[in-house]
């Protein structure tokens, strides 16, 4: 099987109809479809009703189950499928909440599937026709019109593709409701909605900062623990995440904070936090697509000591520091002393600082073997 997650809207069920599109069979279910809902709820043989499963076929037949994490038993379903059927017929299960988060009875789901994450539109995947068969592509010049509306109206495709400034915000009032009105409400058993909602709306200003539980406890009015709690909600529903520090080799590093970012940073309005949490969800798409596609274990950290030094970014690969980053917004900056310092410890294999003010180089970043300054559309042409 194949687990598809994202945000709402990134395009999950547009990815589905594209894969099924040259199927001779395939059937698509939504639980959130009351006849899809009822043909699930009947079982396998209802499932399966018409659609052939012998191994002469050219291709095998596709079942896609979207938003299936929303019934109860859907482990136990999935689980009777594969090892029924295993060989036999493609799944595809799509939804807008993780689906290793919310793993509700039945025996474990281990082994049976691979996970693949759907991330908003991106600077290297708008420059890209197909997927890249490396980790990282020759660099290639970004039009200024597509990195700056990339910039304002986000990587969500609808918004991104209207380009305009009215529905973008009525599309962006909306998809919030969806998210902890009815997403949150049917799924996460969080009652206090009205206050889940003024926390996802401080985190907007939170964003690039790390998460001061205790502040954001006085200001909603709910227990800190309450805070910690609904953080992690709104990352299962894809609304925000976090990065922890990297502490291996870090001399008096700090442990327990971690920053916070959001999966669109159009709402940011701060456009210093807004320019690097543009930066962290592009390394972001890139960390779980490197890991997804099987190139080797990827994760996305920060550097900070207690001698408040601090680097934006750590990538690492298969648990070695591999690309440390720093955002910019001008290029007037000096190389900052912070990646100098840190460099000396982790000894990471390239380590960048990224100007958002700079124009385009053909430079190649990762054949950068010492600390450099480049272009913020040079370095994001080249990811995922």
């Amino acid at each position: 099987m194949a687990f598809l997650c994202g945000p709402r809207q990134v395009g999950k069920t547009t990815i589905s109809q594209n894969i099924h599109s040259n199927q001779q069979h395939y059937r698509y279910l939504n639980w959130d479809n009351i006849d899809d809902r009822s043909t699930i709820l009947d079982g396998e043989k209802k499932i399966l009703q018409h659609m052939p499963l012998e191994a002469t076929l050219p291709a095998k037949p596709i079942i896609i189950f979207d938003e299936i994490h929303k019934y109860k038993h859907w482990k136990t379903l999935l689980k009777g499928f594969i090892d029924s059927y295993k060989g036999k017929l493609h799944i595809l299960v799509t939804g807008s909440a993780k689906l290793n988060v919310y793993r509700r009875g039945g025996d474990s789901l281990m082994g049976r599937y691979f996970l693949y994450r759907a991330h908003p539109l991106s600077v290297g995947e708008l420059l890209k026709l197909t997927v890249p068969s490396q980790e990282y592509t020759f660099p290639q010049p970004v039009p200024v019109d597509i990195i700056d509306n990339l910039y304002q109206f986000g990587g969500f495709p609808e918004p991104f593709v209207k380009q305009n400034h009215r529905f973008y915000t009525r599309w962006q009032t909306l998809r919030q409701q969806q998210i902890v009105y009815e997403d949150i409400r049917e799924l996460a058993q969080v009652h206090e909605l009205a206050q889940l909602e003024v926390l996802a709306e401080l985190l907007k200003h939170q964003s690039a900062h790390t998460v001061v539980y205790r502040e954001l406890a006085k200001k909603v009015k709910v227990a800190e623990t309450t805070i910690k709690r609904w953080i992690h909600v709104l990352e299962a529903f894809y609304y925000c995440f976090i990065i922890r520090p990297w502490t291996k080799n870090i001399t008096r590093s700090l442990i327990k904070e971690p920053k916070i970012y959001l999966w669109d940073w159009s709402t940011i309005v701060d456009n210093g936090s807004k320019l690097e949490n543009f930066v962290a969800c592009h390394l972001l798409k890139s960390v779980h697509a490197w890991t997804d596609l099987g190139f080797g274990e990827y994760e996305l950290y920060f550097l900070r000591d207690k001698d408040q030094r601090e680097v934006d970014f750590l990538i690492t690969k298969n648990k070695h520091p591999w690309i440390m980053v720093e955002v910019k917004s001008s290029a007037k900056e000096p190389l900052s002393r912070h990646l100098l310092h840190f460099q000396s410890q982790v000894q990471a294999e390239h380590v960048l600082q990224v100007a958002q003010d700079l124009s385009f180089v053909d430079i190649d970043c990762f054949s950068l073997k010492k600390p450099t300054i480049v272009p913020l559309t040079t370095f994001l042409s080249q990811l995922f």
